[in-house]
């Protein structure tokens, strides 16, 4: 990077990890939003990966922490920090000026938190804060044309939230913000396990079984997988086999309420745009968005084609990006 030269970024703030994007350069950055601390001094030990390897796995002294829950700032503090570290890491110490940032957050968030949000970038050395809702930046990640007079519906299922809206001419006109998303699947199979087989497994298992066997539409071969906890009967380690229709039996309630809160914002929608959206279809986005057979689920329940975005993992943080491109474009001309 040149000397002086300030760069334009784009930051996914998510609950389950922190995407950071550079005008020109792409997603650079995408690390988990773990932060690990010493109790006793209140130091920082790990940030990122590296911290999140230690996740159930710390003495007691020391705590591995997400300072997000349900997609806003439960730790002001450690957020401040970890955002300095993976703006840092992201752009390097060579820059002379302060980045302009854009953030997003859930589209319902209150006052309060978008402030928040907007104080901790400042803190960790931005030299101006915007601030986007996530479906918003999702749909133009997604390679949506927003700015159009015609409706576009994106779900986006991030770690704590799931996001649904209508966007057209460039905004929201109906959305809804759940707390239901990818953390509350890997709950979902915690409880399934412990209530089944009576194993106790962490987050780091349940997400596993999630990413490798998980379902939430029937499969056409079923899949299986070991899993290692602790037998809660004889407090001993034990290894069960898990199949992918168990994990559909765990995550049907999780599930049932992103379709909900899809048809809820259905409902809502004015006439005009609803027949925009049968045309065009649903998008999904989000690291939710690639659990198997959500696509399916959702035609199924709403009798509308969806599809997932080409990257959803990657899609709110590029459009985070593109929207500075976007302001600072605007503003030239």
């Amino acid at each position: 990077m040149l000397f002086g030269v300030s760069a334009d970024i784009g930051i996914d703030l998510g609950t389950a990890s922190v995407l950071v994007y550079i005008k020109g350069k792409g997603v650079v950055l995408k690390e988990p939003s773990v932060v690990a601390f010493d109790r006793n001094t209140n130091e920082i030990k790990a940030i990122g990966e590296e911290a999140r390897l230690m996740i159930g796995r710390t003495p007691g002294h020391i705590v591995a922490v997400r300072p997000l829950r349900e997609g806003v700032i439960s730790d002001y503090t450690i957020t401040e920090k970890m955002l300095k570290y993976f703006i840092q890491k992201a752009v390097g110490k060579r820059t002379f000026r302060k980045p302009r940032i854009c953030v997003c957050v859930p589209s319902e968030v209150t006052e309060v938190e978008r402030k928040a949000v907007e104080n901790a970038t400042y803190a960790a050395g931005a030299r101006e804060v915007f601030i986007i809702e996530e479906p918003v930046a999702a749909a133009i990640g997604a390679g949506i044309d927003i700015a159009k007079p015609c409706g576009n519906m994106i779900v986006d299922i991030g770690g704590g939230t799931t996001d649904v809206a209508v966007i057209s001419l460039g905004g929201t006109v109906v959305s809804e913000s759940i707390k239901t998303a990818g953390d509350n699947f890997d709950d979902a199979i915690v409880r399934y396990m412990r209530k089944k087989h009576n194993l106790l497994i962490g987050e780091r298992t349940a997400e596993e079984i999630k990413i490798k066997i998980g379902t939430c539409y029937k499969r056409e071969e079923e899949l299986t997988i070991d899993v290692r906890g602790r037998n809660l009967v004889t407090g001993l380690p034990k290894t069960i086999t898990c199949t992918s229709s168990e994990t559909l039996e765990a995550l049907r309630e999780s599930t049932a309420k992103i379709v909900d809160a899809v048809h809820n914002v259905l409902e809502k929608t004015p006439p005009e745009l609803a027949a925009d959206i049968s045309d065009r279809g649903i998008v999904l986005t989000g690291g939710g968005a690639l659990l198997h057979g959500l696509e399916e689920l959702l035609e199924e329940r709403t009798g509308i084609s969806t599809m997932t975005a080409e990257d959803p993992m990657t899609a709110v943080a590029v459009g985070t990006g593109k929207y500075i491109e976007f302001l600072s474009g605007s503003k030239e001309d």
